[in-house]
């Protein structure tokens, strides 16, 4: 009898045991589901919106097509969860198929830390941070050129800038973000690059010259860009996503688009367009700093052995300097020549501290002129030769931008302060 007590007793054990052993699985389950993305997706992000205190663009990719996509998102510590559905659209390049999908996110709250994560096929995916500016002081990360033949430098040096800069609240690519703008395996290895800041931190992506080549570096439209980054609306029915603007803290930052040499003969009104929109972009723009962001160099600098190049000004800057001057612009960051360089304050064309500040940003990736460039008359900061990658900070307060420059290692090696 004793036995067959213990017997009962032991197969009531093992069968609460069976049952406390499912319900762990179940939890070890889920556990596992919140630290894994949705299968099948690739490189989420977070783009730049015109009013990032109450919105967010979301995409990502995947190689097939994800049904009911959308993305949940909710403040952090908080159990309400909202949706929002993603557009999906078939994209192809390179002779890869893809799907791209966007989400926006509106009418969130200002200044919070949220949480957002993919929903498709069924499943869920992981949490990922986004945080809305609240109006004050930020910190933004500068990449220059991230252009490379291997990205893995690119990787280590946006990786460790991140790291260095946690409180950053979203980071710039100053245009040439990839070497060939139609090679799938370069834009790859650029989004593979920034995993873990890229889906955390929104990009504001500038189209630099060779987002506008293909395989044989023939000029084409930038149809991987134009397609991957959903950056704010600027109201063109032609040139959608070529250019645009966005408000961050006191900063209203204006992006433009400089690739008129490659782009002339498919966008020939593209400049004339361009202008019209930038003067009442920045007219109807209450913030107290506007910034440039260009990816083309207003300076021309002469060439080391060329003596026939001549230093002045490029042909973007001579167009461009005057409206700058003209619209209270205050700071013009530029790239394109892999080399950083501070200009000081420029107005008609020479040094004016009343006109706005130029830095051309440096380089990001592998790909360098040594002693290519001869300095330029209005060269206030040369950045070490033979030159080495960098990126920068900008640092912005209400009536104060500090902007700074940095080694790969988080050497400083140059800081410019601009004050209201």
């Amino acid at each position: 009898m004793q036995k067959r007590i213990n017997n009962l007793w032991l197969i009531l054990g093992l069968f609460v045991l069976l049952i406390l052993t499912a319900g762990c699985g179940d939890i070890l389950s889920a556990q596992k589901n919140n630290q894994e993305e949705l299968s099948g997706v690739k490189f989420v992000r977070q783009i730049v919106t015109q009013d990032n205190t109450s919105s967010r663009a979301i995409m990502w990719q995947s190689d097939e097509p994800i049904a009911d996509g959308a993305v949940e998102y909710r403040q952090v510590g908080e159990n309400k969860v909202n949706r929002v559905g993603a557009k999906g659209e078939l994209y192809t390049d390179d002779g890869q198929n893809l799907m791209l999908y966007t989400a926006r996110l509106e009418n969130l709250p200002a200044g919070d830390k949220l949480e957002y994560r993919l929903i498709g096929n069924g499943q869920v995916g992981k949490w990922h941070n986004l945080s809305t500016d609240d109006g004050g002081t930020f910190t933004a990360l500068i990449f220059p050129d991230s252009q490379s033949s291997d990205y893995s430098g690119w990787q280590e040096l946006a990786q460790n800038a991140a790291k260095r800069n946690p409180e950053a609240k979203f980071f710039v690519n100053m245009g040439d973000l990839v070497d060939n703008g139609e090679d799938h395996s370069q834009w790859e290895a650029w989004f593979n690059s920034l995993a873990g800041i890229i889906d955390r931190i929104p990009v504001a992506p500038i189209m630099g010259n060779h987002e506008a080549y293909d395989r044989d570096w023939q000029v084409r439209e930038p149809v991987a860009y134009l397609n991957e980054f959903a950056v704010p609306d600027n109201g063109s029915s032609k040139y959608g996503r070529y250019y645009y603007s966005y408000d961050y803290g006191s900063v209203h930052f204006i992006v433009l688009n400089t690739q008129l040499q490659e782009l002339k003969e498919m966008s020939p009104d593209l400049r004339e367009e361009q202008l019209r929109w930038f003067r009442q972009d920045v007219a109807n723009s209450q913030k107290p700093w506007k910034v440039v962001l260009m990816h083309r160099d207003a300076l021309q600098y002469r060439i080391n052995g060329r003596p026939e190049r001549q230093e002045g000004f490029d042909e973007e800057g001579l167009v461009w300097m005057t409206v700058f001057e003209e619209m209270g612009v205050d700071a013009v960051l530029s790239a394109h020549l892999h080399t950083y360089r501070n200009r000081g304050h420029i107005r008609n064309f020479q040094h004016d501290a009343s006109g706005p500040l130029y830095i051309l940003t440096g380089v990001a990736g592998n790909v360098r002129y040594p002693n290519l460039w001869l300095n330029h008359a209005l060269d206030e900061y040369v950045a070490p030769q033979p030159e080495t990658a960098n990126y920068m900070t900008m640092q912005a307060a209400e009536n104060q931008l500090d902007f700074y420059c940095y080694l790969p290692d988080g050497t400083e090696l140059d800081h410019e302060v601009l004050k209201k």
